[in-house]
């Protein structure tokens, strides 16, 4: 159940895991901007698991998993999990991939390795991918729509990327493949090297000799027409005051003449609705408040075990569970799709649970009652782990 957190990264040291650039450097040079390539970013990287606990995952049902193969005549074919061992090709046949998303969800030493990556804030940090390829394998070249770091953690990657000059893409494949792919740049990865694209940049990564697993650490970046939909419909789903229908407006026509064209949409009523949609935006701290419940939303295979009878006492410490999701704000504490408002002491205790994921049973001991209570909650629902 270890945790990596970066309550103690100093934001100016330099880092090998960035090239000797400290991470307030990396985001100002190289962060949305330009790529960086990393030789031994992670000395003695390893898989954060074995190849056959990999293939038992994708087996799963709570997993997401795709099956990727490309044959000798360039045909390639697509198959979705889950995926049980006998679905999987030899591990001698060429150009095959297994991609497993969201492990660190799963195995604790990945959700550490993307723990790592915590100087970039974590509403945009998503997940850990791991793929594991055969001698050829991979997933043609491609764009990206967010930033990702391809860090290898065993075998070989070559890995060419280039500037998307033509964006379109294939339509005699079942992936988002490039139709064009104008490699600028070229590298053979070893276990430890590391490459970071921003978005925006084709590459195109292929296994080299077999038995090559990558992990990709990948970030949120929603599109402004899926975010709006997103906040606008936990708006409306939001509990309404026991006097909201006093205190919210109604439609009213009294000036509505008769009309030969009943079809036509009545502007003042268009004009009505207009000012609904901006009456439910105007509130800001409405707005920030469906904001951090979305970003903590657990993904949708995400659930989490109920402990009956499970307390906080003041002996024990507490750790959030790799899969819970916690942020705040200046008036909130979110933590997987729920939201408190929260001041004082309890609420900066709360933050330091956010940032460090964790507390020591000091921290616990200090906290006021109404905090105690609701890290006891999280405990019964198992969004909160008793440590030592």
């Amino acid at each position: 159940m270890a945790q990596r957190d970066n309550s103690s990264m100093d934001m100016k040291r330099p880092l090998p895991l960035l090239g000797g650039l400290s991470p307030a450097q990396f985001m100002r040079r190289h962060w949305q901007k330009k790529p960086l390539l990393v030789r031994q970013a992670l000395p003695g990287a390893a898989p954060p698991l074995s190849r056959a606990a990999l293939f038992a995952l994708a087996a799963r049902d709570d997993v997401e998993s795709r099956l990727i193969q490309v044959d000798g005549r360039g045909q390639w074919r697509l198959r979705q999990g889950p995926l049980p061992r006998r679905a999987l090709p030899p591990l001698a046949r060429p150009g095959w991939t297994l991609l497993v998303q969201g492990l660190d969800l799963h195995v604790d030493g990945a959700h550490a390795l993307l723990a790592r990556f915590r100087f970039v804030p974590d509403a945009r940090l998503d997940d850990l991918m791991l793929s594991y390829a055969s001698d050829g394998g991979g997933v043609g070249p491609h764009i990206d729509s967010y930033d990702v770091f391809l860090l290898q953690v065993h075998g070989q990657r070559r890995w060419r990327i280039g500037r998307a000059k033509r964006p379109e893409l294939r339509d005699d494949v079942p992936l988002k493949m490039l139709a064009h792919f104008e490699p600028g740049q070229e590298w053979l990865l070893e276990p430890g090297d590391m490459l970071y694209l921003p978005p925006g940049w084709a590459h195109d990564g292929v296994a080299v000799g077999g038995d090559c697993m990558t992990a990709s650490i990948g970030f949120r970046a929603p599109r402004a027409d899926e975010l709006a939909q997103a906040l606008l419909a936990r708006l409306a789903d939001a509990p309404q005051p026991t006097d909201a229908d006093e205190r919210t407006p109604r439609y009213r026509d009294p000036a509505q003449p008769a009309t030969a064209t009943p079809a036509a949409v009545p502007a003042p009523l268009q004009r009505f609705a207009r000012e609904a949609v901006e009456r439910a935006l105007a509130d800001p701290v409405a707005l920030e408040r469906t904001l951090g419940e979305w970003l903590t939303e657990p993904k949708a295979q995400v659930w989490f075990d109920a402990r009956s009878g499970s307390r906080q006492n003041s002996v024990c410490g507490v750790m959030l569970d790799r899969r819970t999701r916690m942020n705040y704000d200046a008036r909130h504490i979110f933590i997987n799709g729920e939201s408190l408002r929260a001041g004082g002491r309890d609420a900066r205790l709360l933050r330091l649970l956010a940032d460090q994921r964790q507390l020591d049973a000091g921290s616990v001991s200090a906290a006021g009652r109404e905090a105690r209570d609701m890290l006891g909650e999280w405990l019964a629902s198992g969004w909160l782990h008793a440590i030592g």
